[in-house]
């Protein structure tokens, strides 16, 4: 591919190998870039500069998403010796913040979810692990559940292992502490984004064809 360096608003050098340069015109320069440009960045979901930088975006929190569970089963089964989920993970941490029991419509509500039946279904799992029980006397509304002596065992634990092979990964990026305070507000704003965006869908979209 043919390198350019603008020289003048008239004239620039491009590279075109073993050592060599060639003084063009700036309007044939502009040719010959694009027509050696070997990436195009368009697709459905990115028709435009903005749409790119959304999708790459996109594509990031993919990839960001998939290692993030990874990590997390990994860890777990680790210390768990049990072939947890990284949902049952996040759960059973979300569970014992603070030490305070939470029925699952409070859990839903720490993680942004609604998919109360699937919440169901991982806290059936934890309790038949025996890592969360039922808790007894509850002056709240609803069932709240706490962790079980086996699940602060498992937490703590795992709170350890991030602590010696999570912690430093990340410390050793320069500037991690910035980057990483920079990145959470960033994603806190794009979560109230996406959640404005799908509440306007939400209310507003055609009924869902069943098929009936």
């Amino acid at each position: 591919m043919y390198a350019a360096a603008r020289d003048n608003d008239y004239f620039v050098n491009i590279y075109i190998g073993n050592g060599n340069t060639k003084q063009v015109g700036k309007k044939q320069t502009e040719f010959s870039t694009t027509h050696f440009d070997a990436l195009d960045k368009h697709w459905h979901l990115a028709r435009n500069d903005n749409e790119i930088q959304l999708a790459e975006l996109e594509y990031s929190l993919y990839r960001v998403f998939a290692a993030f569970e990874r990590w997390q089963s990994e860890c777990v089964a680790a210390v768990a010796n049990k072939p947890l989920h990284s949902t049952e993970n996040t759960i059973l941490h979300v569970i014992r913040m603070k030490d305070r029991p939470k029925t699952i419509s409070e859990v839903g509500r720490l993680l942004n979810r609604d998919d109360i039946p699937n919440l169901q279904y991982a806290i059936r799992k934890l309790l038949k692990s025996g890592l969360i029980e039922k808790c007894k006397n509850n002056k709240k509304k609803g069932i709240t559940y706490k962790v079980t002596p086996l699940g602060s065992r498992v937490s703590d634990d795992y709170a350890e292992l991030r602590a010696t092979q999570l912690m430093p990964l990340l410390e050793s990026v320069h500037n991690w502490d910035e980057l990483i305070e920079t990145s959470r507000r960033m994603l806190d704003l794009m979560n109230g984004i996406y959640d404005s965006a799908a509440l306007t869908i939400s209310a507003h979209r055609r009924p869902i064809d069943n098929g009936e």
